[in-house]
């Protein structure tokens, strides 16, 4: 049996099209759809899609993050094979059949949809968006292709219930933890580059900060100082600077990809003081990006 899990929160505008997107995937009659939201008006959307399709449930969570209503949906799950995806992005036609075919692996525990920007690439942010999208396509891709460990994006992925435990409710980069608790356990972490997730990501620069601190600060806490993921400030120096500027078509874009470097030492120099010195709580890191929606 199959769950997918959707986490929303105040997202009523892009949860219909989230759940509609799934439901095109042709699923079977005894998947399950978890949809998990704390607000009203989020869950009248769900609730409306539910009476025309049985296999979607509403979780009401106490809007205490996303971890927290992750591990909510996942101690009702009755699915051996779990797919978790964000209220605020669709699914590709097919994402779903790519996810599950590459468990037909015993040895992959857990496997990552690709996302792609829906961001304007004409403007900095949507050309931020563009690059960093390719640069973690391309990294997933060499992982995969050589067996080691790789990242799972957050936006779509899914893995095998019985590997997965509860998830701390302080942690900022819940899908890097999941693959890193997945891969210790001796299972492969794969790659499904078919499984298409389209994404809006930040508009300005605040949002663009907002979202990035939360995210690269989780390989920051204790919970991921082992991981031998794709993120840190050493890797990107060492092997991301290169491939972001081959990366660039004409002098306007390669200017903005040397201010993405700028943009990515005030983004570590940020989270070595709000995450590993001063050691912010969950609530005040992981702020809402609203330009997103």
């Amino acid at each position: 049996m199959l769950t997918i899990v959707i986490t929303a929160y105040r997202e009523e505008n892009s949860i219909g099209r989230a759940i509609e997107s799934i439901q095109a995937q042709g699923l079977p009659q005894d998947c399950e759809l978890v949809v998990v939201c704390p607000d009203d008006p989020t869950a009248a959307v769900i609730s409306a899609l539910a009476t025309q399709d049985a296999r979607i449930r509403l979780l009401r969570d106490q809007a205490l993050g996303k971890p927290a209503a992750l591990n909510l949906a996942l101690s009702v799950a009755r699915g051996e094979l779990v797919i978790l995806s964000d209220g605020d992005v669709y699914s590709g036609p097919g994402a779903v059949s790519a996810l599950l075919a590459a468990f037909a692996d015993p040895q992959v525990g857990i496997v990552s949809g690709r996302p792609v920007s829906l961001s304007p690439r004409n403007t900095v942010l949507g050309y931020w968006s563009h690059l960093l999208v390719d640069a973690a396509h391309q990294q997933r891709m060499l992982r995969a292709a050589r067996g080691d460990f790789l990242e799972c994006s957050g936006y779509l992925y899914a893995f095998r219930r019985a590997l997965v435990s509860p998830i701390p409710e302080d942690t900022l980069a819940e899908d890097g933890l999941i693959s890193h608790r997945v891969w210790q356990q001796g299972f492969r972490t794969a790659y499904a580059p078919e499984a298409l997730v389209y994404v809006k990501y930040p508009a300005t620069y605040a949002d663009w900060l907002r979202q990035k601190t939360r995210s690269a600060g989780g390989y920051a806490q204790g919970y991921m100082q082992d991981s031998h993921g794709m993120r840190s400030f050493r890797r990107e120096a060492l092997a991301g600077a290169c491939s972001a500027l081959r990366f660039a078509h004409g002098w306007k874009e390669l200017a903005w990809t040397i201010l993405l470097f700028a943009a990515r030492i005030h983004l570590w120099l940020r989270v070595g003081w709000e995450v590993k010195l001063r050691r912010r709580p969950f609530g005040t890191v992981w702020q809402r990006v609203d330009s997103t929606k």
